[in-house]
């Protein structure tokens, strides 16, 4: 059975409030109009960037280096998102 832990309960929490925002902003508005592999393709970008995140929490002994290291991860999952929602490199994973 597999052993879920205390991080990686609030890793899916806060990823399923992360989740929640878009979905309750379609409800108000159609402006945010996600499909299911919206919500699919960024539920598994966040747990990936979480895993990422736990882990460099967990390895990284220098507290400095753990916060830059945090820092880069988070502005990796930033760019990745935009790239994802707008195209700003151009590049094939581009939402237009």
């Amino acid at each position: 059975m597999i052993s879920i832990t205390k991080s990686l309960k609030v890793i899916i929490a806060v990823i399923a409030f992360i989740l929640a925002l878009p979905l309750v902003a379609m409800q108000f508005t159609s402006e945010v109009n996600w499909t299911g592999s919206d919500f699919l393709v960024a539920g598994i970008l966040l747990m990936f960037f979480g895993f990422l995140v736990e882990t460099a929490i967990r390895k990284v002994k220098n507290s400095n280096f753990k916060i830059i290291a945090i820092v880069l991860l988070l502005l990796v999952l930033v760019l990745v998102w935009v790239e994802m929602a707008v195209g700003i490199f151009g590049s094939p994973i581009a939402g237009n």
